[in-house]
């Protein structure tokens, strides 16, 4: 595989331009709702519960404790550690569109040998993950044995069965732009290599994730922008459409309008969809929240008015 160079300057130009973009009124409304349907609802902490697992499902269904015109739409998925995807399995029932993520891998370090990764990624499918969240080993990475993390990301993705896996890179660890798109391409490579079926990759299969939320930083813009252009580049190429979830760090509103320009300018509008990208940040619920009651009620809201604001 060629590496690629990148320019952090032009990136870092290039990214700050998504920033200056009008959005007017109806479009911010529009993209409000998008933005909450694309949120990967998350708690990962030594101390969750059963009864945490179900309240955080109860908030994926309804986002808001009030009503809203437009609705306001679920999100996308909440993402459990996987002794805990039975409990949000069985209360999200069988009729919800909501997936059910599960970081597996000894996430957040990938410090673990293979066989147990792979028994981790296994339970968490048969427990009823649609999607897992899986960390590359960044030493090998960083060591240089390319084709150990592709031997690794390829036997993870065949233990996935027919659930999605989400690639994530900790581009915090990987100190230059240089090797987060070098990351990004191997990542897609060694999975793409191993579809689902016969009839190879569908879209979404295969998602391409900044970071775990537990190193700063995370998800900077030139980061996802750099991860973007590798999607965009493997699409060109193949046909393929890879997707992408920046996180940690997007907590405010603003941000995730940007990161969907910055979307759709390298990518298409075809990846504006929950299908295709993800927010992996829990907190930017309640920015998006407040400002959509905002928009509803035309006032502003106080800290209880959202839940977890």
């Amino acid at each position: 595989m060629r590496h690629r160079t990148v320019d952090p300057v032009m990136v870092a130009r290039r990214a700050a331009e998504f920033t200056t973009r009008s959005i007017k009124t109806g479009s911010k409304a529009a993209g409000l709702r998008l933005a909450t349907s694309m949120v990967d609802l998350t708690t990962l902490e030594g101390a969750d519960t059963p009864e945490k697992v179900r309240s955080l499902c109860d908030r994926a269904l309804r986002p808001l404790p009030v009503e809203a015109t437009p609705p306001i739409p679920e999100v996308a998925a909440v993402c459990v550690y996987p002794s805990m995807v039975k409990t949000a399995r069985t209360r999200l029932g069988g009729d919800s569109n909501i997936k059910i993520a599960s970081v597996a891998t000894a996430f957040p370090s990938g410090q673990a040998p293979l066989e147990t990764r792979l028994a981790e990624v296994s339970a968490a499918v048969e427990a009823g993950a649609d999607e897992i969240d899986m960390v590359i080993n960044r030493g090998a990475f960083l060591a240089g044995r390319y084709d150990e993390v592709q031997d690794e990301i390829a036997s993870i993705k065949r233990a996935c069965g027919s659930a999605h896996l989400k690639i994530i890179l900790e581009t915090g660890e990987l100190g230059s732009l240089d090797r987060v798109r070098l990351a990004s391409d191997l990542a897609i490579e060694a999975a793409v290599a191993t579809p689902n079926s016969d009839s190879g990759i569908e879209d979404g299969e295969v998602f391409i994730k900044t970071s775990t939320g537990k190193i700063s930083p995370a998800a900077t813009m030139p980061v996802v922008l750099v991860m973007l252009e590798a999607i965009r580049d493997h699409f060109d190429a193949t046909g393929i459409r890879i997707g992408m979830k920046p996180a940690g760090g997007i907590r405010a509103a603003k941000s995730a309008l940007h990161h969907l320009v910055m979307v759709r300018e390298t990518l298409g509008t075809a990846w504006l969809t929950p299908r295709l990208f993800r927010f992996g940040a829990s907190s930017l619920l309640d920015d998006l929240g407040r400002q959509l009651l905002r928009q509803s009620t035309r006032r502003y809201t106080g800290s209880g008015d959202v839940p977890g604001a």
